[in-house]
């Protein structure tokens, strides 16, 4: 459990990918939305993977998809890279 009195992170988003998030069904975008304002505040929850071959590359899942995103402490930045369903999620990283 994140601290409160830790620090927030301020999530970006990518431009492609918050094209994408307008074109979700609205239940699946309030999923998303709400996991992207948990990253807000813990970056590295429960159940993120690290990606091999990228530095501060990670991803979580919200339930079939997966949303992609770079992680930069010292700017206290979440830079949202891809939102994508499972079987096309990672091919353009």
């Amino acid at each position: 459990m994140p601290n409160p009195e830790s620090p927030r992170y301020t999530v970006q988003i990518i431009k492609s990918e918050q094209k994408m998030l307008e074109r979700l069904p609205r239940d699946l975008l309030q999923r998303v939305r709400r996991a992207l304002n948990r990253l807000a505040v813990d970056p590295r929850p429960s159940g993120c993977k690290k990606l091999a071959g990228h530095e501060n590359y990670y991803r979580i899942r919200v339930g079939d998809w997966r949303i992609t995103y770079a992680l930069f402490d010292d700017e206290l930045i979440v830079l949202v890279i891809e939102v994508a369903p499972r079987g096309d999620a990672y091919r353009n990283l």
